[in-house]
């Protein structure tokens, strides 16, 4: 796994390999909340990029609040955003992307001094 974190957010790359017969997909903005059988309980399937996020997010969260006395407060929004990177081209341009995101951070809109 390759990552940067930002001030409010985390980029990652994650490297899965498959058998070629594997088709790999993306829901490219996934909720991590979800409704099974009606009761309200979050259910992602096993293994998947859902359920490897929200088991980060899970952990991070617990650490977090632990470090801050902050038990229970959320600190992750609901959603994340996935993309299946096919080819070596598209991973060096998204790589290149995350390398430079630091340096553009005092342009984004969630930038306070």
């Amino acid at each position: 796994m390759c990552s940067f974190i930002m001030p409010n957010h985390i980029h990652a790359i994650l490297r899965i390999e498959y058998p070629a017969a594997v088709v790999v997909e993306t829901h490219s903005c996934a909720s991590l909340r979800g409704v099974r059988d009606g009761y309200g309980v979050a259910f992602r399937e096993p293994k998947s990029i859902s359920s490897f996020v929200a088991g980060f997010k899970s952990a991070v969260t617990e650490r977090i609040n632990t470090l801050r006395q902050t038990k229970g407060r959320p600190v992750w929004q609901y959603r994340f955003h996935d993309h299946v990177i096919r080819d070596y081209e598209a991973c060096r341009r998204i790589g290149a992307y995350i390398d430079s995101n630091i340096a553009n951070w005092k342009d984004d809109m969630y930038y306070k001094p």
